[in-house]
């Protein structure tokens, strides 16, 4: 319970500082809240912990998913959406691709119950309650919206093809036996055709 509070209110700490870069900017407009959440102790209850929060009314929307694989038209073509992915996308790039904002989801641009994944288990005290893969999954699925470039925030799909462009071209200078054969001069062979094992 003590790290669920963590957890959504350091990604509050985190949506305040994005509030007060984009909200500055013209045309940006509203930005996404994370509401928060408190730590209540009974000690005379069954449950001696419960957490407390602003009630949420209206319709509930989930922007994003922990795994990043949900096909989600609301938080692809809504203004909620799209500055959701920006706040994860500008989280990302702020904390170096080490942590990144998992699970948002509320009414308009409040939100609740958010997770976060770190590149490290323990980063900034964080026991990581979402998987290091859903980091890399956002990297590559992640589309740059108009909101991504009022804050100036570098494509990750740039990145992330070159970093894939960078490990397909290391793959293919690594040597197989095919070129190493090739590669062997004549004189090396024995008369029967074989390479000599002696080089």
């Amino acid at each position: 319970v003590i790290q669920e509070c963590y957890v959504q209110n350091t990604a509050r700490e985190y949506a305040k500082i994005y509030a007060a870069e984009a909200e500055p900017l013209e045309g940006f407009g509203e930005v996404p809240e994370i509401i928060p959440i408190f730590l209540v102790h009974r000690p005379a209850n069954n449950i001696p912990y419960a957490t407390v929060e602003e009630e949420l009314v209206g319709e509930f929307v989930k922007y994003s998913v922990r795994d990043g694989k949900e096909v989600n038209f609301l938080r692809r073509d809504s203004e909620a959406g799209q500055k959701c992915c920006t706040f994860q996308h500008w989280v990302y790039e702020k904390t170096n691709g080490s942590l990144l904002v998992t699970d948002l989801q509320g009414v308009g641009m409040k939100l609740t119950d958010v997770g976060i994944a770190t590149l490290a288990k323990g980063y900034r005290g964080f026991k990581g309650n979402c998987s290091i893969s859903f980091i890399e999954q956002f990297r590559a699925l992640h589309q740059c919206n108009k909101y991504c470039e009022m804050l100036g925030l570098q494509s990750l799909r740039t990145t992330h093809q070159k970093q894939r462009k960078a490990t397909t071209l290391k793959s293919k200078n690594l040597p197989n036996s095919s070129t190493i054969k090739k590669a062997v001069p004549k004189k090396a062979r024995d008369p029967r055709g074989f390479i000599s094992s002696e080089h």
